[in-house]
């Protein structure tokens, strides 16, 4: 958990300071700088975006460092949608193959956590019995 929220902290703080190396990042071509015609909000969407990846990555260091089982638990479900919605977005031609990793990375991200879940389980009823 905590490794997750460091890495979007620091993801978000890259979206922040450098949008087209968050866009490479992810697999789009950055515009050169001046070619973005009225009307394209897509550093507005990167703004906002990033900014809550940073807020998102310190709500999980927080809830690490606070060994918070129940959140890691709600995360699991709501990475999953992530995964699928976003390798649904490059299958179907809305996003450049290169964002299939963000998918990927949070579907691996929620099979981790649940497979951690479910060994600390384990060993604590074991240690019960």
């Amino acid at each position: 958990m905590a490794v997750f929220g460091l890495l979007a902290a620091a993801l978000g703080v890259v979206g922040l300071v450098s949008p087209d190396a968050l866009l490479g990042l992810m697999g789009f071509d950055p515009l050169p700088d001046g070619s973005r015609t009225d009307g394209d909000h897509t550093l507005v969407f990167l703004t906002a975006s990033s900014m809550a990846a940073l807020n998102m990555g310190v709500y999980y260091i927080l809830a690490a460092l606070a060994d918070w089982k129940a959140f890691f638990r709600w995360t699991v479900p709501f990475r999953l949608l992530t995964c699928a919605v976003f390798t649904l977005a490059v299958v179907t031609g809305r996003a450049p193959s290169g964002f299939l990793g963000v998918g990927l990375w949070e579907g691996l991200g929620a099979l981790v956590t649940w497979a951690a879940l479910r060994h600390e389980d384990r060993a604590g009823s074991k240690a019960v019995a």
